[in-house]
């Protein structure tokens, strides 16, 4: 196994489970997220606000191939939405890929999510009602993409540690 691919909808857990099965198997983690905004020297919302989203899209799928082809072993953590475009969902069953859907339900997603929406551009200007049907509807339409993942591990209810540990279960 080379690549262990995290992905999920915001707030469900992707980077603070990547941190810390990163540094209790010793493989290193990547947030495609910062990855891209590394390699293009832009934030993420400058992109947005320069190019537009489907450069993002395009180039969120090059650095994700990219990513996917290095010799490396790596744990990637990819943006909410990075399955739903470009087919990269069919990337989650690639040769040394194993990817896990972190699955939070939205009750988990919005709790959360509301203490630190202002950090969150598409919720940021939502009311508490807005943001959960918000939550809703995009889970609805992307759990067709989260479900190619090879695994599942529900994040509700569970700590840090017994997330990791799930995964590690299904690693062994």
């Amino acid at each position: 196994m080379k690549k262990i691919i995290l992905l999920g909808y915001m707030g469900c857990g992707k980077s603070t489970i990547a941190n810390k099965l990163s540094g209790m198997i010793q493989i290193p983690y990547i947030d495609l997220d910062e990855y891209i905004e590394k390699k293009v020297n832009l934030t993420i919302k400058e992109i947005f606000e320069t190019h537009g989203e489907i450069y993002f899209r395009k180039l969120e799928h090059t650095f994700f191939v990219e990513l996917l082809n290095s010799p490396e072993k790596n744990i990637i953590g990819l943006g909410g939405g990075t399955p739903c475009y470009a087919n990269n969902h069919e990337l989650l069953n690639g040769d040394g890929v194993t990817s896990i859907y972190l699955k939070a339900s939205i009750d988990t997603l919005f709790n959360r999510l509301v203490a630190n929406k202002s950090k969150r551009p598409l919720i940021a200007d939502k009311s508490a009602a807005e943001m959960k049907e918000f939550i809703a509807k995009h889970l609805f339409d992307r759990s067709f993409y989260y479900n190619y993942a090879q695994h599942k591990v529900s994040v509700d209810d569970k700590t840090i540690e017994e997330t990791v540990n799930d995964i590690l279960n299904l690693l062994a």
